[in-house]
């Protein structure tokens, strides 16, 4: 199995179920325009987010890296009309050019972008009693997994879906004699996890134009 074959199987997908439109598949070029790195989530991933936000019923949504939005655009379009998005992102310019690329698609109006270090953020918005959250969708650094995923579990509630990205690394997970910092981050948070009795989850492999990774799906169940 090649990266190629995986990238080709995307591409199918994406023309037989995905149907992006103008404007999503503009907030990618207009993010790479702008400089942005080139890590927002698949098409079929975004998708994907969209249809656990719909199945979940979820009106209130937290996103931690927005980038240039790619993901916080799916993930808006899920909500019903007097639904919410909080996105948080760590920098100015990303920020500015995901608001741009949230507007064109037309859901700036159901989507507030924070900008600042999401561990700040989070602690802020615990405080500010928000919450809780249908669903989180945490997409940022993986050093900082760990401390994402506790205090993102402030912020839900039982029935919450807490979604991570990234967490295979290319299957270094496994290697228990890593010293890669973020794969240290991945593992940490699955230590706390597993040690976790108020929720229950797993993690699937994913192949395709993004490489070799994984997202982590965890419930809230009491």
């Amino acid at each position: 199995m090649s990266e190629e074959l995986w990238a080709k199987v995307d591409a199918y997908t994406e023309q037989s179920l995905v149907s992006q439109d103008a404007a999503l598949t503009q907030s990618v070029v207009d993010s790479e325009a702008a400089g942005l790195p080139s890590i927002q989530v698949s098409a079929s991933q975004g998708k994907l987010l969209g249809l656990l936000a719909r199945s979940i019923g979820a009106r209130r949504i937290l996103e931690l890296g927005t980038l240039g939005g790619y993901s916080s655009i799916w993930l808006a379009r899920a909500l019903p009309a007097d639904g919410r998005l909080l996105t948080l992102e760590l920098e100015h310019k990303h920020a500015e050019v995901a608001r741009k690329n949230l507007a064109r698609a037309g859901v700036a109006e159901r989507v507030e972008v924070r900008v600042g270090p999401a561990l700040d953020t989070l602690k802020q918005l615990v405080a500010e009693k928000q919450g809780p959250f249908d669903l989180v969708f945490i997409d940022a650094d993986k050093e900082s997994l760990p401390d994402y995923f506790t205090w993102s579990l402030k912020l839900a509630r039982v029935g919450s879906l807490i979604i991570v990205d990234n967490v295979v690394r290319a299957g270094a997970v496994a290697d228990r004699h890593s010293t890669e910092p973020r794969v240290l981050g991945v593992r940490r948070m699955n230590e706390l996890i597993a040690a976790e009795s108020r929720v229950s989850a797993t993690t699937l492999q994913t192949v395709g134009t993004k490489g070799y990774d994984g997202l982590t799906f965890v419930s809230v169940t009491s």
